[in-house]
């Protein structure tokens, strides 16, 4: 049974690191795993130093290991290309330039974005699939799309017959696929849901303001980790010391504040990059998190 785990917080508190660390992790045990960056601003590709696509591809130097892009206007153009095609065969182009001018709004971006991440989800091919996603707001939105399309599909199906993007009835499939979606988020057994903060008051509160929204969708099994920490053994540098006293209070708040497990993840001297760094990350991470 394919597993997920979903990496989110606030920007720059290190969830690309974090997530490709785990990802290399994963497949350094020999588990077949694919790692889906859906942040549009992501820097998935500097990190492995390789390009990503929206296609997964094998990562260099890590069997078992692939890494994709789900990038909003690439997911558009390939689902307004794979809409268009039957009808380029029957229709004269007037046409077809008139349906294309139809599927150009935020609805069908939404839905193209949204169809690459169920579809990263039912690979059935993977042991694990991590996703290393945008800042909060634009996750959470992601992850209310499973309830919200399905619940759209069936309304219109009481109603007009029609959604944004077309007639209900070719949608109807997908409705399946979309509650299979949140079944599998809203099990424990197959999703875990990663925040990764910084001993700082915003990227905290942001954090636990997403974990509360997370309960709302049912989505429970949460785990945190608080990345940037000061080193134990460098805490009585002066510098070292009066940093490591600023973040000591709001760890202590996290921990009486946030219900799931938490982990805690050193401030490295070196730019998490590359291979050998991610593997040294990854060591860190399996004594701070347990998956």
């Amino acid at each position: 049974m394919t597993q997920y785990l979903f990496f989110s917080g606030k920007g720059g508190v290190g969830k690309t690191s974090l997530s490709s660390a785990t990802a290399v992790m994963l497949a350094k045990q020999g588990a077949r795993t694919l790692l889906v960056t859906t942040d549009p601003a992501s820097n998935l590709g500097d990190v492995f130093g390789q390009e990503v696509g929206l296609e997964a591809r094998a990562v260099q130097g890590v069997p078992y290991l692939f890494i994709q892009e789900i990038n909003p206007n690439q997911a558009l153009q390939t689902y307004k290309d794979r809409a268009l095609a039957p009808l380029r065969e029957l229709f004269p182009e007037e046409f077809v330039q008139a349906a294309e001018e139809k599927m150009s709004g935020p609805c069908t971006e939404e839905i193209a974005t949204f169809d690459q991440f169920i579809a990263c989800m039912h690979q059935p091919d993977y042991e694990w699939v991590v996703f290393d996603t945008a800042p909060t707001g634009h996750t959470l939105r992601l992850l209310e799309l499973p309830s919200s399309w399905s619940l759209h599909i069936e309304e219109s199906t009481q109603g007009s017959g029609q959604t944004c993007i077309g007639s209900v009835d070719a949608l109807a499939a997908s409705k399946e696929q979309y509650d299979n979606a949140v079944r599998a988020l809203q099990d424990s057994d197959t999703t875990t849901f990663v925040f990764v903060t910084q001993p700082a008051r915003l990227p905290m509160d942001e954090m636990l303001r997403s974990a509360n929204e997370l309960q709302k969708l049912e989505i429970s099994n949460q785990v945190a980790i608080v990345n940037g920490v000061i080193p134990e053994d460098e805490r009585t540098h002066p510098y070292s010391s009066r940093r490591w006293q600023k973040q000591e209070p709001f760890i202590q708040d996290l921990r009486s504040r946030f219900a799931g497990s938490i982990g805690y993840m050193p401030l490295y001297a070196d730019e998490v990059k590359g291979i050998a760094m991610l593997e040294q990350v990854g060591r860190d991470l399996q004594h701070a998190i347990q998956l």
